[in-house]
């Protein structure tokens, strides 16, 4: 028996998620099947590297799955051939059964991507907020905050499904493009809980609009009290695009989330 990780990237725009649910469309469920076409296997079952919800991206994932013969030399090409132009395989890599996609990752990375102007070409991955006249300097002043605080409790989506609502977050930046039109939220921890991002950056927005205010914001980290109101942002500008490993560290391939000589941090 040998475990092969798969390094691979997606748009999450039609699907409901990575995780596969009775009777919804999923990323897991799409490679599961063609997978199983190609090894030509009754069914086959892989385990990601966490979760992400509908419509959200992963320019890098990771899943592994344990097969008892070794994989043919051409797999990545006919997955390629036989997935969707939504999921791509990066690479196959043979590894040790300790190696866990999910358990073994110690550091999450994801980017969320705003444009406060209309364009056809980046709607399915980018979200748009028009004409929003955002205070940046307060922005990035509640960014700044998060480093210092560990229980996210007042973030999540529904924190009693976890154990633990404590994450390690290493470091949070705020960036925007030269022309001034879109931002760029990335966030790296070594977890994030049900809708944390999409709901920090709601309130960020809020924060940039003057409807919600920093000292709120910081009261919410203080004391792990939920605000009135939470909702996420739209998931489309999201994107999952680094998972660490400490024996297996990848670089990004999808060039949607590689670094870009025209994002400049904000800084106060």
């Amino acid at each position: 028996m040998t475990r092969y990780f798969f390094h691979i990237a997606y748009n999450g725009i039609h699907y409901r998620g990575w995780q596969r649910q009775p009777n919804v469309h999923s990323i897991q469920e799409v490679i599961e099947n063609k997978l199983a076409k190609a090894l030509r296997l009754p069914s086959i079952t892989i385990i990601g590297c966490g979760r992400t919800d509908a419509g959200v991206h992963a320019s890098q994932f990771f899943f592994h799955t344990d097969l008892k013969h070794p994989i043919r030399d051409d797999l990545k090409f006919v997955l390629n051939k036989i997935l969707p132009p939504t999921i791509a395989i990066f690479d196959i890599i043979p590894t040790t059964p300790n190696l866990h996609a999910r358990f073994s990752a110690k550091e999450r990375t994801y980017d969320y991507f705003i444009h406060t102007h209309k364009d056809p070409f980046i709607d399915q991955t980018s979200s748009l907020y028009v004409d929003y006249q955002l205070n940046l300097v307060a922005m990035k002043q509640a960014v700044d905050l998060l480093t210092k605080y560990k229980d996210y409790a007042a973030f999540c989506k529904q924190p009693d499904l976890h154990n633990t609502t404590i994450c390690d977050v290493r470091s949070a930046t705020l960036f925007q493009n030269e022309e001034r039109t879109k931002l760029r939220f990335r966030i790296v921890a070594n977890r994030f809980l049900r809708g944390q991002i999409r709901i920090i950056v709601q309130k960020l927005l809020e924060i940039g609009v003057g409807k919600f205010s920093l000292d709120a914001f910081e009261a919410c980290l203080k004391h792990k009290k939920r605000p009135q109101l939470i909702r996420p942002a739209l998931p489309q500008g999201l994107f999952l695009s680094k998972i660490y490993y400490p024996d297996l560290d990848l670089p990004n391939k999808a060039t949607y989330t590689l670094p870009n000589s025209s994002w400049q941090e904000i800084k106060i």
